[in-house]
């Protein structure tokens, strides 16, 4: 690539809507992942009218458990459900993960999916919006970041976390303390904005070398 291509790429990586993942990451009976993903989403697009949201809930994602051998190919019932799901990962410019707590860490359902890819998680970053108990789920976050770590992809120092009782959802899935919260993913949302267009311009530039 020449510098002019290259700076040419940078320019129109720099131009067009930051495109954000938003990966709900729990498949439970009686879940509030959507209500905490649809709280999310509302205030992320009245504060960024210009990103572009794009919702993975993985109770519509049929991934298998047993991944291939190492170089293997997948097979039928994987393919299908990678068709679905990895393009919108590899379009992704960043992510943000709504996560619950488990056992002081994060559902199962959610490390298949990181799993099976590898290159659409480089060289991007990821947010977090937690919830569940007096610890927010923020012990499934810090398990998070050492994972997302290993895939070379970037975590926001800001997180999301909705603690119950306190700034939990209320009946109407809007959090308890609901001025703290919106502060909180504003916060969130600024660094993961600034590291999505910052390494997208550098992916543009130079390809990331994971």
């Amino acid at each position: 690539m020449s510098v002019t291509d290259s700076a040419a790429g940078a320019r129109a990586a720099e131009d067009r809507p930051l495109r954000v993942a938003v990966i709900v990451g729990s498949v439970r009976e009686g879940r509030r992942g959507p209500a905490v993903a649809d709280w999310f989403l509302a205030t992320a697009a009245d504060a960024h009218p210009d990103l572009e949201l794009d919702v993975v809930d993985l109770a519509e994602v049929d991934l298998p458990l047993v991944l291939p051998g190492w170089g293997g190919t997948p097979g039928t019932e994987a393919v299908a459900a990678l068709r679905n799901v990895s393009p919108r990962l590899a379009a992704a410019d960043a992510f943000v993960i709504v996560t619950p707590e488990y056992n002081h860490s994060f559902p199962a359902v959610l490390k298949n999916l990181i799993d099976w890819h590898l290159r659409e998680w480089q060289a991007k970053p990821v947010g977090f919006v937690s919830y569940g108990g007096l610890g927010g789920g923020l012990r499934a976050v810090e398990q998070l970041r050492q994972v997302f770590a290993e895939l070379h992809a970037v975590t926001v120092r800001d997180s999301v976390s909705l603690h119950g009782p306190w700034s939990g959802l209320g009946e109407d899935g809007v959090p308890r303390d609901a001025d703290v919260c919106a502060g909180a993913a504003k916060g969130m949302l600024g660094q993961l904005i600034w590291w999505g267009r910052a390494l997208r311009t550098a992916r543009a530039e130079r390809p990331y070398a994971g």
